[in-house]
């Protein structure tokens, strides 16, 4: 199913978003990735949601992205004896292992690791960041507390804690449990919650053993500050703004933004943009100027995808939702600002023989009559390298490896096609003209860049680049081997 952007959009599967006819409908609005909520509904819905996405990915006959996103730890408060509590500006607050139910003066907060790990002077965050707490002292099993923002605390309210690194693993063992289930479903794509350091990915990766892509979230201070050794061992990453936004001031966001997603794009690793991007149509059948401004943002700062949430998922305008932002898209890349933003961005820090081709791919096809650049990748490398490069006309990923082009769905600009396993050179030629006839992007009188490796269907060995006739009689005729 061609697409008319190169921005990918990710739509939340939830209770508003439920059966065959209302995900295709969002695949068909524009929905290419598919994120399946583990914080929300049991194994058998998700069974249930992922059979459902790959009918749909049969029937159309268009590989389609399965991201599962892993809950995480959970930290939040007990429960109170009159269910909340108002706390006032100034006043004394204590948090402590007393599992007794809490009332004005405190409430237990059952994790030690938070204890462990506070010092004197530290922030506590309850409810979203609505109420603030300032540690005057702290043991092993409590945490005196000044209320530095009031407001009313109730029962089983999150805890953020932004100003230290907690002791605490990525993978709760609930998140084991769903990581093992969901890579025998068979997902493409894992993201994980709650990374505060590389190690929290290698767990998750190793559990994974091969059978999806880590997406790490980036959402505590710990994780931007530790961003480029997460970027390292991470096959992609989220910008999850919403806790980034409780964890730090708000003003701080926008350029960390747009400095991770500068960041990924070099290492050539896609990038969700995340979090209330049209949070008013949940409601509304219409957004607010400043939602679709902080969606064009994102596509002007060069984001892999953006997403929808609680939108697709809960709302009551799933389908408008996902046609917003494609339109949205759509009018972002046919502005001429929208490439000078993203030439000007583009890195020229490329070590190895596929990335100085992919690169020389990207030239010709700007400087002369090329209509696609065709790219063969068993591990999608090749495809992801090219897709750095931002060119300016589409880019057709080829491949026999069905994971590869579920997983390159999620990757800018990238059109993923199902071939045959190759052998000579003059097929993949064949093969990348077809493929850009039958998808629209060229017709016979038309030329195609074709970049590969030879020996064929080994990873890591892109070493040709051809510009090629979409006419088969003109491959055969210039190429009689």
């Amino acid at each position: 199913m061609r697409r008319f952007r190169n921005v990918k959009i990710v739509a939340t599967l939830g209770p508003a978003s439920n059966d065959y006819a209302m995900i295709r409908a969002l695949h068909e609005a524009g929905a290419d990735v598919f994120r399946l909520n583990m914080s929300h509904g049991d194994h058998d819905e998700i069974r249930a949601r992922h059979a459902i996405i790959r009918q749909i990915e049969r029937d159309l006959d268009s590989p389609i992205a399965i991201l599962a996103d892993l809950q995480g730890p959970k930290l939040r408060v007990g429960t109170f004896a009159r269910g909340e509590e108002d706390l006032a500006e100034g006043a004394a607050f204590r948090l402590d292992l007393d599992e007794a139910e809490g009332d004005a003066s405190r409430v237990c907060l059952p994790h030690p690791e938070i204890f462990a790990a506070l010092e004197e002077g530290a922030s506590l965050l309850v409810n979203d960041g609505k109420i603030r707490l300032r540690v005057t002292a702290c043991g092993t099993d409590f945490a005196d507390c000044v209320v530095v923002n009031g407001g009313t605390i109730s029962n089983r309210k999150g805890v953020n804690v932004p100003d230290v690194e907690l002791p605490l693993a990525a993978l709760s063992e609930k998140d084991r449990r769903d990581l093992e289930f969901v890579c025998q479903l068979g997902v493409d794509w894992l993201a994980l919650s709650f990374v505060q350091r590389p190690e929290d990915v290698h767990e998750a990766r190793t559990l994974a053993d091969g059978r999806a892509a880590i997406l790490s979230k980036i959402e505590k201070p710990s994780a931007v500050a530790k961003f480029d050794d997460i970027l390292a061992v991470s096959d992609g990453i989220m910008v999850a703004r919403g806790d980034l936004g409780v964890e730090l001031p708000v003003q701080n966001v926008p350029p960390i933004q747009k400095r991770l997603i500068r960041k990924c794009r070099i290492a050539a690793k896609p990038v969700i943009v995340a979090t209330q991007m049209l949070e008013s149509m949940i409601e509304s059948p219409m957004p607010t100027r400043a939602e679709v401004s902080d969606v064009a943002t994102a596509i002007y700062e060069g984001a892999d995808a953006i997403m929808l949430s609680a939108e697709s998922a809960a709302g009551n305008y799933p389908i408008e939702a996902v046609t917003t932002m494609d339109n949205v898209a759509i009018e972002v890349e046919g502005d001429p600002t929208y490439r000078e933003v993203i030439e000007a961005s583009r890195s020229a820090n490329r070590k190895s023989v596929a990335g100085g081709i992919v690169a020389a791919a990207r030239e010709i096809a700007e400087t002369t009559d090329i209509k696609a650049i065709c790219c063969f990748t068993q591990s999608g490398t090749t495809a992801l390298l090219t897709a750095r490069e931002r060119p300016r006309v589409p880019i057709i990923a080829l491949t026999s490896q069905r994971g590869t082009a579920r997983r390159l769905v999620l990757s800018w600009g990238t059109h993923c096609v199902m071939t045959g396993e190759l052998e000579r050179f003059k097929q993949a030629v064949v093969n990348a003209a077809r493929a850009a006839r039958t998808g629209g992007y060229a017709t016979e009188a038309d030329q195609i860049v074709v970049v590969a490796g030879v020996p064929f269907n080994m990873p890591g060995t892109t070493n040709i680049l051809r510009v090629a006739p979409c006419a088969e009689h003109l491959i055969f005729a210039s190429d009689p081997e």
